[in-house]
């Protein structure tokens, strides 16, 4: 009732205009006139009325996308939740930047908990970006809250993410399934610093080590999750160790692939060690001095939805500690395109 009573008020004004115009036309005597000034003074009656229905048009389709964003801000806030700044001893940060103009939600994923295995993190990018891969997103991520906590190992959590993106893309892409995939990389952080991970088709991240900024690359990663069934083994990889202060920098290609106007690729790895090497080591410091830069080398409008995540050690005495609880954070960590 609320709702038609919305639309009925939003249609007053038009009908309004309109019955004006219309009124002018069959009663007054001027209209029926064909001399000139009777003429300027029918056109600009109607110029009135044309222009008046246009801009009440464009309030209304302004007002209705305003609303349109804040839901979509409020499925992201309840999807991608704002990170805790410190999870187990890490200090931790993430941005994200979607690559549809004015979208509140883009088709990279990032998650971390603490679990009693260690400190559990992912890292995705589902293929296409903007709303469309919004429903991937929401599958790949609810799997990974439970299994993380539940599977003892890596390689138990990536199977049951293949298992649940099987059964989202069978439901919501059954006719081009074979098409659909997420690049994901999968890293615990173990209460002694010793990093293990598994990577499906994801960039290797980053060792952030005093003002070094060194990527890490110990194998081959495996093909994205939704392409081919995964191997009967998954050995995981080990990525060495987080020593104190030391920081790993999680990224999506979109990062190391955004180009400038003359076509040249963003030098993530150039940013990088000038970002570790402006100041001190801190997580938001990292996130925000590499958001900052992409946006100036793309203008503000990437080609591809960008994530960025990074772990800070900030010592060995809380890390993996069982049962941490999850704390709010006092700001939003997530960013969208202007």
């Amino acid at each position: 009732m609320i709702r038609v009573r919305g639309r009925v008020r939003s249609l007053g004004l038009p009908i309004a205009w309109g019955a004006a115009a219309v009124a002018y036309k069959l009663l007054c005597p001027l209209a029926r006139e064909t001399g000139l000034p009777a003429r300027i003074v029918t056109s600009a009656v109607f110029f009135a009325v044309g222009t008046a229905l246009i801009l009440h048009v464009r309030h209304s389709l302004m007002r209705e996308l305003r609303q349109l964003r804040r839901v979509a801000g409020a499925a992201q806030r309840a999807l991608l939740r704002p990170l805790p700044s410190r999870i187990d001893g890490l200090d931790v940060a993430a941005a994200q930047v979607s690559a549809e103009r004015g979208a509140a939600v883009g088709g990279d994923l990032y998650e971390v908990v603490a679990t009693e295995h260690g400190v559990r993190a992912v890292m995705g990018d589902v293929r296409g970006h903007g709303i469309g891969a919004f429903g991937t997103v929401a599958a790949v991520l609810g799997c990974f809250r439970e299994a993380a906590h539940d599977e003892q190992d890596l390689d138990g959590v990536l199977r049951r993410l293949d298992r649940a993106l099987a059964r989202h893309l069978r439901q919501e892409h059954p006719a081009g399934a074979a098409e659909e995939f997420v690049t994901l990389l999968l890293v615990e952080i173990r209460p002694d610093g010793e990093m293990l991970a598994l990577n499906c088709g994801h960039p290797w991240p980053y060792l952030l080590s005093g003002v070094r900024a060194d990527q890490l690359a110990p194998g081959d990663p495996q093909p994205p999750l939704g392409l081919f069934p995964l191997p009967p083994v998954l050995p995981t990889v080990g990525l060495g160790r987080l020593e104190p202060d030391d920081a790993l920098f999680l990224f999506t290609d979109g990062a190391q692939d955004a180009r400038d106007a003359r076509g040249r690729f963003f030098p993530l790895a150039a940013a990088l060690s000038s970002a570790v090497a402006e100041g001190p080591l801190f997580a938001q410091a990292v996130v925000g001095r590499i958001s900052n830069a992409l946006r100036h080398h793309t203008r503000g409008t990437p080609p591809d939805d960008i994530a960025l995540l990074v772990l800070r050690s900030g010592g060995p005495a809380n890390l993996g500690a069982r049962g941490t609880a999850r704390t709010a954070t006092t700001q939003p960590q997530t960013t969208t395109a202007p």
